[in-house]
């Protein structure tokens, strides 16, 4: 802009020569979607409904609360000289398991593997004791809810595992994961992490979930399996737990007795039965511990990098032992193409993240995880910081300022790794003017088209290793 210079002196200008930069967003940014014991922000609004950004456990804890508080039977057997003391603990209820509700011990999962700040949404409290994929998609409490937040990339929900495979909506976990698969391809900005229920490594099982998902929008998602045995406890209901039998001569034990009453009145049994509460861990699917190990390797490594090959923490090991011959039918199908990635356990290695291919198993372009998630780091890095150019004259000036920028951004992530080539030209191009990738119509109706090509690395997946013999000379 032109200095007005109307009375004699010394006037400066400030002359602008360095270009504007695009600045990389982040990467690894879960939403976990599921059932919270409260959901009141610090202030005392509710936060059902609400994504809500957290960076630790104990902030969640602040506004969600805890786990839900298991109630077990306890039956006490006194017999012999010396009196010899056999507690029993076995889950409350008809079924005889857990709760339903994974949400709580699977961010505990998620910050054991590495990972960061993350949003929770709460579509609902434990007092049903119930999942229904109708609070997942609710226009209130779900995914329409999550829709309106920016920063999040990734969505999980492992509690809604629990539905059905199928059955259409609104009752199963299929037409769940379609509609979260749906979002991602309408916003662009975000990927998918689902579960596959715990027993389908039985061929019709897996069939069902392949059904299940659908056919669209298979680039933006990946599923993991099997469960994994964690070495998280359970959290306890110390008032509605009580002593259901007892068999012996002891006066300090009385049936009907809580929990809450013998930590007062007799904290040494108290304290001999939680020792056999606490043989009871966690089983939980897979994607809250996924979830932190994307976020891990995009820290550590870069969103390019194939967040496999990877140890997971806080486990003890997957609830099934995928073999060599289960998993190629996982990770390659031909009828469907539906990859699905497997966690396995490595003699002297540990459990591992063995596999990272996207839904979209079959497709050369897609096929793999950090391929998809370069590309969605690179177009909403590029969107936000061309936002500038809009109401700019549509002109060279204009083109060239914003080609440099672009250019710019995918020098320094080819430096780091992400793009293929031995040199720039061979990693990428962007290409914007008029007669190369604008008509004159195209000026005239206000449309500035920039093109841009990336040569994304992509994982060694298949290491082949070939001998022959040499013969002597």
């Amino acid at each position: 802009m032109a200095i007005t210079t109307l009375t004699p002196g010394v006037y400066i200008d400030e002359v602008s020569t360095l270009p504007s930069s695009v600045a990389p967003v982040a990467t690894g940014i879960p939403a976990f979607l599921g059932y919270t014991e409260k959901a009141v922000l610090l202030d005392g609004t509710s936060a059902l409904g609400l994504p809500t950004r957290i960076e630790s456990l104990l902030e969640y804890e602040q506004i969600f609360g805890g786990p839900r508080k298991e109630v077990f039977n306890l039956a006490i057997a006194d017999a012999g000289s010396p009196i010899k003391r056999t507690i029993t603990v076995s889950f409350d209820g008809a079924s005889a398991s857990p709760s339903p509700y994974k949400l709580y011990y699977s961010l505990q999962l998620y910050f054991a593997n590495g990972g960061g700040p993350c949003y929770i949404l709460s579509i609902g409290n434990y007092v049903s004791g119930t999942i229904a994929l109708a609070d997942f998609t609710s226009p209130t409490l779900g995914l329409d809810q999550l829709q309106k937040a920016d920063e999040p990339t990734l969505i999980l929900f492992p509690d809604a595992v629990g539905l059905p495979l199928t059955g259409g909506a609104p009752v199963s976990y299929g037409a769940l994961v379609q509609a979260a698969l749906s979002q991602c391809n309408l916003l662009q900005d975000r990927f998918t992490i689902s579960d596959v229920p715990e027993d389908s490594i039985l061929s019709a099982n897996i069939t069902e979930f392949r059904t299940a998902i659908g056919q669209n929008n298979l680039k933006y998602g990946a599923s993991y399996m099997p469960f994994l045995n964690t070495v998280l406890n359970y959290g306890v209901n110390l008032t509605s737990t009580v002593i259901d039998s007892y068999t012996g001569t002891d006066p300090n034990i009385t049936i009907g007795v809580s929990l809450a009453t013998l930590q007062t009145t007799y904290p040494s049994l108290y304290s001999s039965i939680f020792v056999e509460i606490n043989k009871f861990f966690v089983t939980l699917p897979p994607s809250g511990a996924i979830a932190g190990i994307y976020a891990k390797v995009d820290r550590e490594r870069g969103v390019w990098k194939a967040p496999a090959n990877v140890g997971v923490n806080g486990i003890v090991g997957p609830t099934i032992n995928i073999t060599s011959a289960q998993q190629e039918n996982l990770n390659v199908d031909a009828t469907t193409g539906k990859s699905i990635n497997a966690i396995r356990s490595f003699t002297g290695k540990g459990t591992l993240v063995w596999g990272s291919r996207t839904f979209a198993g079959n497709d050369n372009e897609w096929r793999y995880v950090p391929v998809r998630r370069l590309f969605i780091f690179v177009e909403e890095s590029v969107k936000k910081a061309t936002e500038f150019v809009v109401f700019e004259p549509n002109t060279a000036n204009t083109w060239q300022r914003s080609q440099g920028m672009i250019e710019a951004f995918l020098t320094g992530i080819w430096r780091d790794g992400a793009l293929a080539g031995a040199t720039t030209k061979d990693a990428y191009f962007v290409n914007v003017g008029l007669g190369t990738t604008m008509t004159p119509q195209d000026i005239l109706e206000g449309r500035m088209i920039i093109e841009i090509g990336m040569a994304a690395v992509r994982p060694a997946e298949f290491i082949i290793l070939r001998f022959e013999h040499k013969l002597q000379e």
